[in-house]
C-alpha cells in the first residue's frame, strides 16, 4: 500500500528557513531549461542523461526566491522582459523507485507584477542539488495554458 504525503503548499511554505550567508556559502550551480511555448518539458526529455537544448547555467543559493530567478532569465530573455510575461516554475528530479524523471509545479511569477509565489525558495520546495528547474514562459499576449490540476469544472 503506497502512503501519500498530505503536506499542503501552506504548511511548506511556513516552515522556517535557516538563513544562508552568500557571503560565506558557495553557489550551487542551478540548471534551468525553458521553453516558449507556455508549456513545461515533458519528463521523458530528461531520461537517459538526455537534456533538452535550452539550457541555463546559475549560479545561486537556495535561498533564491522565484522573482529573483525570473530576473535572471529576463537578463538572458530580452523577449521575456515585457510585462505580463509568465513564468512557471517545475522542479525535475529523478524519481527513486525508477529510472525517470518528474515534474513538481512549484509556483508562477509574472513580470511586472507582484504574485503570492515571488518570495518562494528554491529551498521551501524542497529543492536539492542536482535537480533541474524548468520554466515554462508565456509571453503577455496568450494566457498561459490552465495547469493540468485545474479542471474546468
Amino acid at each position: 500500500m503506497a502512503l501519500e504525503s498530505r503536506i499542503t503548499q501552506e504548511e511548506i511554505k511556513k516552515e522556517p528557513e535557516k538563513p544562508i550567508d552568500r557571503e560565506k556559502t558557495c553557489p550551487l550551480l542551478l540548471r534551468v531549461f525553458t521553453t516558449n511555448s507556455g508549456r513545461h518539458h515533458r519528463a521523458d526529455e530528461f531520461a537517459r542523461g538526455n537534456v533538452p537544448s535550452s539550457e541555463l547555467q546559475i549560479y545561486t543559493w537556495m535561498d533564491a526566491t522565484l522573482k529573483e530567478l525570473t530576473s535572471l532569465v529576463k537578463e538572458v530573455y530580452p523577449e521575456a522582459r515585457k510585462k505580463g510575461t509568465h513564468f512557471s516554475f517545475a522542479i525535475v528530479f529523478p524519481d527513486p523507485r525508477g529510472k525517470v524523471y518528474r515534474l513538481k509545479d512549484i509556483g508562477n511569477t509574472v513580470s511586472g507584477r507582484k504574485g503570492t509565489d515571488d518570495s518562494m525558495t528554491l529551498q521551501s520546495q524542497r529543492f536539492q542539488i542536482g535537480d533541474y528547474l524548468d520554466i515554462a514562459i508565456t509571453p503577455p499576449n496568450r494566457a498561459p495554458p490552465l495547469s493540468t490540476r485545474m479542471r474546468p469544472f
